[in-house]
Protein backbone atom coordinates (compact mmCIF):
# COMPACT_ATOMS: atom_id res chain seq x y z
CA UNK A 1 0.00 0.00 0.00
CA UNK A 2 2.85 2.40 0.78
CA UNK A 3 4.28 2.37 -2.80
CA UNK A 4 0.75 2.87 -4.14
CA UNK A 5 0.09 5.82 -1.83
CA UNK A 6 3.40 7.36 -2.86
CA UNK A 7 2.50 7.01 -6.55
CA UNK A 8 -0.90 8.60 -5.96
CA UNK A 9 0.73 11.53 -4.22
CA UNK A 10 3.20 11.99 -7.06
CA UNK A 11 0.31 11.97 -9.53
CA UNK A 12 -1.48 14.55 -7.40
CA UNK A 13 1.65 16.67 -7.33
CA UNK A 14 1.92 16.51 -11.12
CA UNK A 15 -1.73 17.58 -11.52
CA UNK A 16 -1.20 20.53 -9.21
CA UNK A 17 2.00 21.57 -10.97
CA UNK A 18 0.22 21.56 -14.34
CA UNK A 19 -2.86 23.38 -13.02
CA UNK A 20 -0.87 26.15 -11.38
CA UNK A 21 1.02 27.08 -14.55
CA UNK A 22 4.52 26.59 -13.26
CA UNK A 23 4.21 28.40 -9.90
CA UNK A 24 7.12 26.68 -8.16
CA UNK A 25 6.25 28.04 -4.72
CA UNK A 26 3.04 25.97 -4.83
CA UNK A 27 5.12 22.89 -5.63
CA UNK A 28 7.31 23.52 -2.59
CA UNK A 29 4.22 24.18 -0.47
CA UNK A 30 2.81 20.83 -1.59
CA UNK A 31 6.09 19.07 -0.81
CA UNK A 32 5.94 20.55 2.70
CA UNK A 33 2.36 19.30 2.98
CA UNK A 34 3.56 15.79 2.11
CA UNK A 35 6.10 16.00 4.93
CA UNK A 36 3.24 16.55 7.37
CA UNK A 37 1.89 13.05 6.74
CA UNK A 38 4.94 11.84 8.70
CA UNK A 39 4.90 14.77 11.08
CA UNK A 40 7.38 13.85 13.81
CA UNK A 41 10.07 12.93 11.27
CA UNK A 42 10.01 16.41 9.76
CA UNK A 43 8.74 18.78 12.47
CA UNK A 44 8.95 19.47 16.19
CA UNK A 45 7.53 21.99 18.68
CA UNK A 46 8.99 24.12 21.46
CA UNK A 47 7.73 26.79 23.88
CA UNK A 48 9.95 29.52 25.37
CA UNK A 49 9.82 30.83 28.94
CA UNK A 50 8.00 33.90 27.58
CA UNK A 51 5.29 31.60 26.20
CA UNK A 52 6.15 31.86 22.49
CA UNK A 53 5.21 28.74 20.51
CA UNK A 54 7.50 27.52 17.69
CA UNK A 55 7.10 24.99 14.90
CA UNK A 56 10.53 23.73 13.78
CA UNK A 57 11.22 22.49 10.24
CA UNK A 58 13.79 19.67 10.37
CA UNK A 59 14.15 19.40 6.58
CA UNK A 60 13.31 22.87 5.19
CA UNK A 61 11.82 23.17 1.70
CA UNK A 62 10.08 26.56 1.54
CA UNK A 63 12.10 29.69 0.68
CA UNK A 64 11.61 33.19 2.05
CA UNK A 65 10.43 34.33 -1.39
CA UNK A 66 7.64 31.72 -1.25
CA UNK A 67 5.98 33.51 1.66
CA UNK A 68 5.96 36.79 -0.25
CA UNK A 69 4.52 35.00 -3.29
CA UNK A 70 1.80 33.39 -1.17
CA UNK A 71 0.84 36.40 0.96
CA UNK A 72 1.77 39.33 -1.37
CA UNK A 73 3.04 41.13 1.77
CA UNK A 74 6.41 41.87 3.34
CA UNK A 75 7.45 41.41 6.96
CA UNK A 76 7.35 44.27 9.46
CA UNK A 77 10.99 43.61 10.37
CA UNK A 78 13.80 41.80 8.56
CA UNK A 79 16.68 41.16 10.98
CA UNK A 80 19.94 39.24 10.40
CA UNK A 81 20.62 36.36 12.83
CA UNK A 82 23.56 34.03 13.42
CA UNK A 83 25.09 31.87 10.67
CA UNK A 84 23.83 34.13 7.90
CA UNK A 85 20.13 33.57 8.54
CA UNK A 86 17.25 36.06 8.81
CA UNK A 87 14.29 36.59 11.10
CA UNK A 88 11.11 38.07 9.66
CA UNK A 89 8.71 39.48 12.22
CA UNK A 90 5.09 40.30 11.38
CA UNK A 91 3.44 42.74 13.85
CA UNK A 92 -0.36 42.77 14.18
CA UNK A 93 -1.92 45.70 16.09
CA UNK A 94 -5.52 45.86 17.24
CA UNK A 95 -7.78 48.50 15.62
CA UNK A 96 -10.78 50.33 17.02
CA UNK A 97 -14.12 50.90 15.28
CA UNK A 98 -12.64 53.91 13.43
CA UNK A 99 -9.74 51.89 12.05
CA UNK A 100 -7.20 53.46 14.40
CA UNK A 101 -4.60 51.57 16.41
CA UNK A 102 -5.86 51.49 19.99
CA UNK A 103 -3.86 52.96 22.88
CA UNK A 104 -2.38 51.36 24.87
CA UNK A 105 -1.56 48.93 22.09
CA UNK A 106 -2.75 45.33 22.04
CA UNK A 107 -0.54 43.47 19.58
CA UNK A 108 0.96 40.11 18.75
CA UNK A 109 3.63 38.91 16.36
CA UNK A 110 4.58 35.94 14.25
CA UNK A 111 8.20 35.20 13.37
CA UNK A 112 9.66 33.29 10.43
CA UNK A 113 13.27 32.08 10.71
CA UNK A 114 15.39 31.32 7.63
CA UNK A 115 18.83 29.76 7.27
CA UNK A 116 21.66 31.01 5.05
CA UNK A 117 20.04 29.24 2.09
CA UNK A 118 16.89 31.33 2.67
CA UNK A 119 14.90 28.22 3.63
CA UNK A 120 12.47 28.36 6.56
CA UNK A 121 13.67 26.62 9.71
CA UNK A 122 11.09 27.80 12.27
CA UNK A 123 7.72 29.57 12.59
CA UNK A 124 6.93 31.20 15.93
CA UNK A 125 3.78 32.72 17.44
CA UNK A 126 3.80 35.10 20.40
CA UNK A 127 2.01 34.32 23.65
CA UNK A 128 -0.92 36.66 22.87
CA UNK A 129 -1.70 34.67 19.72
CA UNK A 130 -2.04 31.59 21.93
CA UNK A 131 -5.00 33.27 23.61
CA UNK A 132 -6.98 32.59 20.43
CA UNK A 133 -5.07 29.43 19.41
CA UNK A 134 -4.16 27.54 22.62
CA UNK A 135 -0.88 25.63 22.38
CA UNK A 136 -2.11 22.03 22.57
CA UNK A 137 -4.93 22.69 20.09
CA UNK A 138 -2.58 24.55 17.74
CA UNK A 139 -0.26 21.53 17.80
CA UNK A 140 -3.15 19.17 17.06
CA UNK A 141 -4.45 21.31 14.19
CA UNK A 142 -0.97 21.46 12.60
CA UNK A 143 -0.70 17.68 12.83
CA UNK A 144 -4.14 17.38 11.21
CA UNK A 145 -2.87 19.12 8.06
CA UNK A 146 -1.07 15.92 7.06
CA UNK A 147 -4.41 14.19 6.49
CA UNK A 148 -6.10 17.21 4.98
CA UNK A 149 -7.74 17.69 1.61
CA UNK A 150 -6.50 20.05 -1.08
CA UNK A 151 -8.91 22.18 -3.09
CA UNK A 152 -6.92 22.98 -6.25
CA UNK A 153 -9.44 25.55 -7.51
CA UNK A 154 -9.49 27.61 -4.31
CA UNK A 155 -5.87 26.76 -3.45
CA UNK A 156 -6.94 25.86 0.06
CA UNK A 157 -6.04 23.07 2.46
CA UNK A 158 -8.62 21.72 4.88
CA UNK A 159 -7.18 19.82 7.84
CA UNK A 160 -8.69 16.53 8.91
CA UNK A 161 -8.77 15.91 12.70
CA UNK A 162 -10.46 12.51 12.33
CA UNK A 163 -8.36 9.65 13.64
CA UNK A 164 -6.00 11.91 15.58
CA UNK A 165 -5.45 11.56 19.29
CA UNK A 166 -7.75 14.04 21.01
CA UNK A 167 -6.43 16.87 23.16
CA UNK A 168 -6.84 16.29 26.89
CA UNK A 169 -6.72 19.97 27.82
CA UNK A 170 -9.16 22.60 29.03
CA UNK A 171 -10.19 25.38 26.67
CA UNK A 172 -9.72 28.95 27.92
CA UNK A 173 -12.76 30.77 29.31
CA UNK A 174 -14.17 33.98 27.87
CA UNK A 175 -13.17 36.29 30.78
CA UNK A 176 -9.50 35.20 30.52
CA UNK A 177 -9.42 35.70 26.73
CA UNK A 178 -11.13 39.10 26.83
CA UNK A 179 -8.76 40.23 29.58
CA UNK A 180 -5.92 39.82 27.06
CA UNK A 181 -7.60 40.89 23.80
CA UNK A 182 -9.89 43.59 25.14
CA UNK A 183 -13.40 44.35 23.92
CA UNK A 184 -14.32 43.27 20.36
CA UNK A 185 -15.59 45.43 17.52
CA UNK A 186 -18.82 43.44 17.34
CA UNK A 187 -20.57 40.58 19.13
CA UNK A 188 -22.88 38.27 17.20
CA UNK A 189 -25.40 36.62 19.51
CA UNK A 190 -26.62 33.17 18.45
CA UNK A 191 -28.73 30.54 20.22
CA UNK A 192 -25.91 28.66 21.90
CA UNK A 193 -22.83 30.76 21.19
CA UNK A 194 -21.36 34.25 20.87
CA UNK A 195 -18.99 35.33 18.11
CA UNK A 196 -16.53 38.10 19.00
CA UNK A 197 -14.97 39.95 16.05
CA UNK A 198 -11.65 41.80 16.10
CA UNK A 199 -9.57 43.58 13.51
CA UNK A 200 -5.77 43.87 13.48
CA UNK A 201 -3.48 45.90 11.22
CA UNK A 202 -0.30 44.32 9.87
CA UNK A 203 2.67 46.68 9.91
CA UNK A 204 4.40 46.19 6.56
CA UNK A 205 6.79 48.38 4.55
CA UNK A 206 5.51 47.16 1.20
CA UNK A 207 2.40 45.59 -0.33
CA UNK A 208 2.09 44.20 -3.84
CA UNK A 209 -0.37 46.20 -5.93
CA UNK A 210 -3.92 44.91 -5.74
CA UNK A 211 -3.48 43.27 -2.34
CA UNK A 212 -3.72 46.35 -0.12
CA UNK A 213 -6.67 44.94 1.83
CA UNK A 214 -4.48 42.14 3.18
CA UNK A 215 -2.97 44.44 5.81
CA UNK A 216 -6.34 44.21 7.59
CA UNK A 217 -6.63 40.98 9.51
CA UNK A 218 -10.03 39.85 10.69
CA UNK A 219 -10.32 37.52 13.67
CA UNK A 220 -13.51 35.85 14.90
CA UNK A 221 -13.50 33.85 18.12
CA UNK A 222 -16.52 31.87 19.24
CA UNK A 223 -17.54 31.15 22.83
CA UNK A 224 -20.00 28.55 24.06
CA UNK A 225 -22.75 30.37 25.99
CA UNK A 226 -23.21 27.61 28.53
CA UNK A 227 -19.59 26.76 29.36
CA UNK A 228 -18.04 30.15 28.41
CA UNK A 229 -15.28 28.20 26.66
CA UNK A 230 -13.47 29.33 23.53
CA UNK A 231 -14.63 26.77 20.94
CA UNK A 232 -13.53 28.16 17.57
CA UNK A 233 -11.13 30.61 15.93
CA UNK A 234 -11.35 31.90 12.39
CA UNK A 235 -9.08 34.55 10.93
CA UNK A 236 -6.91 35.89 8.16
CA UNK A 237 -3.31 36.67 8.99
CA UNK A 238 -1.03 38.31 6.39
CA UNK A 239 -3.36 37.10 3.66
CA UNK A 240 -3.36 33.49 4.87
CA UNK A 241 -6.63 32.10 6.20
CA UNK A 242 -6.89 29.87 9.26
CA UNK A 243 -9.82 28.22 11.02
CA UNK A 244 -9.73 25.85 14.00
CA UNK A 245 -12.73 24.12 15.58
CA UNK A 246 -11.43 23.31 19.06
CA UNK A 247 -14.38 21.16 20.06
CA UNK A 248 -13.57 18.66 17.32
CA UNK A 249 -10.05 18.35 18.70
CA UNK A 250 -10.96 18.18 22.38
CA UNK A 251 -11.20 14.89 24.22
CA UNK A 252 -14.74 14.38 25.52
CA UNK A 253 -15.36 13.14 29.10
CA UNK A 254 -16.52 9.76 27.72
CA UNK A 255 -13.34 9.20 25.64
Amino acid sequence: MKPLNRKLRLIGLLIIVLSLSGCMYWVRAYQTYLQMSNFDSHFSFSVTEAGDFTLHFKEPILFSEDFVSLSKLYASEDIPIKDGGRRWRYWFRKLDAKGQIIKPEIKFYSDLYFNNEKKITAWSFSSLFLQIAPQKFLEASLRAIGGGKIDKEKRQLRANPEGLEKVAAQLPKKPAVIAQLGEPLTITDEIDKEIYSYRFLLATPRIEEGYEDRVFNEVQITFDKKTQELIRMKGRFAGLKASINYKKLQESPSD
